[in-house]
């Protein structure tokens, strides 16, 4: 193999990073460069036969290809020089940002994930790479195949079909660094001053809150757009659910959580400059920090275990007998001690959480009216449809009408 050593250093480096880095060959199967335990996802995704050449349009050499597939997950793909045999290196599959709850839900729309899904396709985007624009890999990747192809490769990128003559090193390269590494400094200093906001807000400790607000500013806001607003909107939908975590490990039971992160939500699609993005952040900050010192989990240990399993799935088959059954406590018990705690009936819980979830659905997802029945629980749409105006006074297509009036 071409420079053995050269490769073996740049598949670790990228594999301690959390890349997967993947040699195959290019008559293979994309399932070749999937993790066996993964399958049952990206079957959704790719035809079983689909292979690497046929994707990239014929795997040329001196080229780099980068390739979206239909989840918006990122590759990298190259073919290595060898006098015998043809061999491809993946990189991937990545992220370049964290997908949030609503195009992840769009993204199951799109690929027709059933929503009993839904819980794993959570649980596997949030371990995806995040590998933003900026990220040093890329210089080193870059540099790989600068020395690997004598200065001189193309670079294709499949989802928008362009191709452009890759450079060799000149001196701007050296300033680029240099714009790296400051940004990497920023990034440390704002993963910094949120680990402390959010100790402050697990301790529900506003003193400490008050220190750190002098330090908060618009720098914080990560540049991953070039819309101010959007990248303080990003920034504010991250913190949203950082800080819900915080107060949850400050005993904050779901049941409060639920409604001020979803008012949040709510409030960080309606902001329209940076500065009001600024005093929301702050307004958060203090929210959640105020619920902490208030809200303590106070229910018995059957009724937090009840309330936990009704908010953990709420497209799973929901009821009274099911839940005691789980919990192993007879329905006469379990009925007469959730309506003591929770001042509501187990089943008056479960709809108002599943409307409570359909109009989160409804504000700030594309998805239909049948999906989001389906992933609050409900398979019948009419009866959802009836239950959501009788709980809201409006039909849920009337409802997100009204939403996108506001907008």
């Amino acid at each position: 193999m071409f420079q053995e050593n050269e490769f073996s250093f740049l598949k670790e480096s990228l594999e301690k990073c959390g890349l997967s880095v993947t040699l195959v060959s290019p008559n293979d199967t994309v399932f070749d460069i999937i993790d066996e335990r993964d399958i049952t996802f990206f079957e959704k995704i790719f035809s079983s036969d689909t292979t690497l050449d046929n994707m990239l349009g014929g795997i040329k050499p001196n080229t780099l290809y980068k390739f979206k597939d239909s989840f918006s997950l990122l590759y990298n793909a190259f073919l290595l020089p060898q006098s015998t045999g043809r061999r491809v290196v993946v990189i991937g599959p990545f992220l370049q940002e964290r997908l949030d709850e609503g195009q992840i839900l769009e993204l199951c729309q799109k690929n027709r994930f059933e929503p009993k899904y839904q819980k794993s396709i959570n649980e596997f985007c949030a371990i995806i790479p995040i590998l933003s624009p900026y990220n040093p890999i890329y210089v080193f990747l870059d540099s790989f195949c600068e020395r690997m192809w004598d200065g001189k490769y193309t670079i294709v990128d499949i989802v928008s079909e362009s191709a452009s003559e890759q450079p060799s090193l000149t001196e701007n390269s050296g300033r680029e660094l240099d714009k790296i590494f400051s940004e990497t400094k920023a990034m440390e200093r704002r993963y910094a001053f949120e680990n402390e906001i959010l100790d402050a807000v697990t301790m529900g400790s506003e003193s400490k809150l008050n220190k750190l607000f002098q330090a908060f500013n618009e720098s914080f806001f990560e540049r991953r757009v070039a819309d101010p607003v959007r990248n303080a909107k990003n920034y504010g939908i991250i913190m949203n659910t950082l800080l819900r975590k915080a107060a949850e490990r400050g005993g904050v039971h779901p049941i409060h959580l639920d409604k001020i992160s979803s008012d949040f939500a709510i409030k960080i699609e309606l902001f329209t400059s940076v500065e009001q993005g600024n005093d929301l952040m702050t307004e958060m900050f203090k929210a959640y920090c105020r619920l902490v010192r208030e809200k303590s989990s106070s229910y018995s240990p059957i009724v937090k275990s009840a309330v936990i399993a009704i908010d953990t799935d709420l497209s799973a088959e929901l009821s009274l007998s099911s839940l005691a059954k789980q919990l192993n406590v007879s329905n006469v018990y379990l009925s007469a001690i959730f309506k003591k705690e929770t001042g509501k009936t187990v089943t008056e819980y479960i709809n108002d959480k599943r409307i409570s979830y359909a109009k989160h659905l409804l504000q700030t997802t594309s998805l239909q009216i049948q999906t989001v029945s389906l992933h609050c629980g409900i398979m019948d749409v009419h009866y959802f449809s009836k239950l959501f105006k009788q709980k809201t006074g409006k039909t849920p297509s009337g409802f997100r009408a009204e939403i996108m009036k506001r907008k």
